[in-house]
């Protein structure tokens, strides 16, 4: 069953971030991940307005995403995210 990484991110230094950006696809990839939405336009539908980039990720199971979260690779690369955003990442089991 597939599992499913959802992200909300504030961004806080643009260039930083892409320095993020450019490297997480490979640490993703790795671990039998891909994008499904990356930061495209988004509608809130209720509730607060959502001004946050939004990306959801899907892997071949909800615990390929955490290994992938909790890899060495992830967390080297997060450290640039640490400097540029303020995320939240939820990872949840598809059906």
């Amino acid at each position: 069953m597939a599992g499913y990484v959802i992200v909300r991110v504030e961004i806080t230094d643009m260039e930083q971030y892409k320095k993020y950006i450019a490297l997480t696809p490979a640490t993703i990839y790795k671990f039998g991940g891909r994008f499904i939405a990356r930061g495209g336009e988004a509608i809130t539908l209720e509730g607060p307005e959502e001004k946050r980039r939004i990306i959801i990720l899907e892997f071949p199971s909800l615990k390929r995403a955490e290994q992938w979260y909790h890899s060495e690779d992830y967390q080297e690369v997060r450290k640039l995210r640490a400097v540029a955003a303020v995320g939240e990442l939820v990872a949840v089991e598809g059906v």
